[in-house]
C-alpha cells in the first residue's frame, strides 16, 4: 500500500514514521491550491492520499478568509477530485472547530457541525468537498494536536510554549473554561493507520487521546508530570479575548473508533510519552 501525505507538520511527521510505503509531500512538492500543482500526484499513484496541509492560524484566518478557504477548502476539492482519478482512498484531517461547542459533551461523529469561526467554516467546507466528490474517503477530525515537531507557523505547541515560559519564570494565566481533547500525533498517527488498513466503512472518524480538560488543566499536569514549579493560574476566556472565536467545549467522543477495536490511551499518559519523546522527563 502506496501512501503519500500531504504535509509534514506535527501530525504529516509522524504518518509518514508509521507507514512502510511512503511519499511525503512538502509545500514545495504541492500547493493544494493549485489543481494543476496537485497532478504530481497522479505521476505518483499512491493507493492513500492523507491531506494535512491546513491554514490553520486561528486568529489570523479571521483576517484572511479568502486565503482560509482557498487552502483548506478549495485545496480538499482538488485532492478529491485528483483521488478519484487515480481511485485512490482520500483521507482529510479535519478539526473539533467545526463544532460550535454549546452541547456540554463529546461530540459524536454524526452531531451537525455549526463553525464559530473561519477557520472551521473552512474545515467544514472542506469536510463536505471530500464528503460529497471522493468515491472513497476518511475524514479524521483531531483536536488540540502536541507532536514532535511542533506546529509549522506556530512556534511549537502548547506543550513547548508553557513550558519555556514556566522556565523563563513569567506569569501564566491560562483559560479554565474551554474544554478540549488533547491529542498526541504519534497516538493519531497509529489510530489513522490502523483506520485504513483495517478497511473501516469510509466516512467520518474522531481520533484524540482518551478523556478531556480545559487549558489550564493540561498545563497544570504538563508541569507536575516535568516537575517544573510553574506561576500558574486559572482565568476566564474572557479575560483572555481572541480575534477568533473559540468553542466553549470542543470535546471529540472516540467511541466510534473503539467500537472497531481501536483503542486509544489516556491523555495523560500520552502527555507523559510526549515529555519523555521530547526529553524533558
Amino acid at each position: 500500500m502506496k501512501v503519500a501525505v500531504i504535509g509534514v507538520g506535527q501530525l504529516g511527521s509522524d504518518l509518514v514514521k508509521v507507514f512502510d510505503d511512503v511519499i511525503p509531500l512538502t509545500h514545495s512538492d504541492i500547493e493544494v491550491t493549485d489543481f494543476s500543482s496537485c497532478k504530481i500526484l497522479k505521476d505518483i499513484r499512491p493507493d492513500v492520499i492523507i491531506n494535512t496541509a491546513a491554514y490553520h492560524k486561528t486568529d489570523e484566518c479571521e483576517d484572511y478568509p479568502d486565503k482560509t478557504l482557498l487552502v483548506n477548502s478549495v485545496g480538499a476539492r482538488n485532492i478529491a477530485k485528483i483521488a478519484n482519478e487515480i481511485d485512490a482512498i482520500n483521507v482529510y484531517i479535519s478539526t473539533d472547530y467545526v463544532f460550535d461547542g454549546t452541547k456540554g459533551s463529546p461530540y459524536v461523529e454524526n452531531d451537525v457541525p455549526n463553525p464559530i469561526n473561519a477557520y472551521g467554516i473552512s474545515k467544514y467546507a472542506g469536510e463536505l468537498f471530500t464528503r460529497h466528490i471522493s468515491n472513497k474517503y476518511y475524514v479524521i477530525r483531531v483536536s488540540s494536536l502536541f507532536g514532535a515537531a511542533g506546529a509549522s507557523g506556530k512556534g511549537g505547541n502548547f506543550v513547548e510554549t508553557m513550558i519555556t515560559k514556566a522556565k523563563s519564570g513569567s506569569e501564566l494565566n491560562v483559560v479554565n473554561d474551554i474544554t478540549m481533547s488533547p491529542t498526541y500525533t504519534k497516538d493519531a498517527a497509529m489510530a489513522i493507520k490502523k483506520i485504513i488498513e483495517k478497511n473501516l466503512p469510509y466516512g467520518v472518524y474522531h481520533v484524540t487521546n482518551d478523556g478531556f480538560c480545559t487549558w489550564y488543566v493540561f498545563a497544570k499536569a504538563i508541569f507536575e508530570i516535568v516537575g517544573i514549579s510553574a506561576k500558574l493560574h486559572p482565568i476566564t476566556s474572557d479575560k483572555y479575548p481572541t480575534k477568533a472565536k473559540r468553542p466553549r467545549n470542543s470535546s471529540l467522543s472516540i467511541e466510534k473508533i473503539r467500537s472497531y477495536g481501536i483503542n486509544m490511551r489516556h491523555w495523560k499518559d500520552a502527555l507523559k510519552a510526549y515529555l519523555i519523546e521530547k526529553g524533558y522527563i
